[in-house]
């Protein structure tokens, strides 16, 4: 079969979890004060236009159990198809999530963070370099970690996650 076969027999329902990794974010969220966030409402506006949905959301702070925690919690909920994490991603001491998700990864979808990067060189240049987006698959759910600037969602997943959701959740399914 061909990937264009395999498409065409990819599932077309699927749901998102997206979780902000953000301490100025949760820190409102848990001051129960309105949460502004770019990022997530760019995001969730992209995955619908898909015709998929967003059936969770969360915002926990830079910190590695949090966000372990927050992963595993969707991971294991039926409502749940794929998980996107917006922030955390840099290089600062704060950015946690690349070490929180990597430890739960059975298995690490490496072509998209070289593709994320490569075409983010082409527009921002050695920038970036700083960038640490991965994907990988953790209990059979595909979980993409994406910066928490809105260039980088748009990025991510017009041009990487969204065209190619389907053909992998076909896969992973198998």
């Amino acid at each position: 079969m061909t990937h264009i076969e395999h498409k065409e027999k990819a599932p077309s329902k699927i749901r998102f979890t997206i979780i902000v990794v953000s301490d100025s974010r949760y820190k409102l969220f848990k001051e129960g004060r309105k949460v502004e966030d770019e990022s997530s409402l760019i995001a969730k506006r992209a995955i619908e236009e898909n015709g998929y949905e967003v059936s969770n959301k969360d915002i926990v702070p830079d910190d590695k159990e949090m966000i372990t925690g927050s992963i595993l919690k969707y991971v294991g909920q039926d409502d749940s198809d794929a998980i996107l994490t917006i922030g955390g991603t840099g290089v600062a001491r704060r950015d946690v999530t690349i070490e929180s998700v990597k430890k739960l990864i059975e298995k690490e979808v490496t072509g998209f963070g070289e593709i994320f990067r490569n075409i983010s060189f082409q527009r921002i240049g050695t920038a970036a370099l700083l960038s640490r987006a991965m994907a990988g698959i953790v209990r059979e759910k595909p979980v993409f970690c994406l910066p928490g600037s809105p260039q980088s969602i748009e990025l991510g997943l017009k041009e990487l996650i969204l065209p190619e959701i389907g053909h992998m959740l076909k896969h992973i399914r198998e």
